[in-house]
């Protein structure tokens, strides 16, 4: 149990049974009665985002989460394949469950995926990743590093805006929290 005087955005809660991230968080002193607590609560299973107001000082379920070091496999329609890497043992998750993830995940990438009593819900990249060029317009001489920019479709599906000097089958360094373009490797 946690008082929520020690709330912090990312923490994830156990309210009712469901399972909650911080998205928010606000302590409020009115002139007038006691502090609160106001919050954004996002839904781990479904992803809906929710206010609540708690009463300074009152006490919740902290959620226990596991980070388990798993590898990508495969991904066969929606599902998606991840392996541990020290029991060899296979989850699969779908598409609705890792969310905007899918945009950076690379086939043989090592991943953590949080766990909640045994069971996976969500899946943390590592923070940079490095993905090919699969179509973009092609580069001319004289472009340099600074100015315009141009979108860029990587091998998994995410667009990016790269440099103009960037070409087909170039190797890029993405950031995986911003979705930025960080150097050609």
């Amino acid at each position: 149990m946690i008082s929520t005087n020690q709330f912090k955005n990312g923490m994830t809660i156990e309210l009712d049974g469901t399972l909650y991230t911080i998205v928010n968080f606000q302590h409020v002193k009115p002139g007038k009665g006691g502090a609160f607590v106001r919050t954004k609560l996002k839904n781990v299973k479904t992803g809906a985002v929710i206010e609540k107001t708690f009463r300074a000082g009152e006490k919740v379920e902290q959620a226990r989460l596991e980070g388990k070091k798993m590898q990508f496999l495969y991904n066969d329609h929606d599902m998606y394949y991840f392996m541990d890497l020290v029991t060899y043992e296979q989850i699969a998750l779908t598409k609705e469950q890792l969310g905007d993830v899918i945009l950076y995940l690379k086939e043989n990438m090592e991943v953590v995926v949080t766990m909640h009593d045994g069971n996976p819900i969500g899946v943390e990249l590592p923070i940079f990743a490095e993905l090919k060029v699969k179509e973009t317009e092609p580069g001319v001489k004289g472009n340099t590093v600074s100015g315009a920019s141009k979108p860029a479709t990587l091998e998994s599906g995410a667009i990016v805006r790269v440099p103009l000097f960037v070409n087909i089958d170039d190797v890029i360094k993405v950031d995986t929290r911003t979705g930025e373009y960080i150097t050609r490797v």
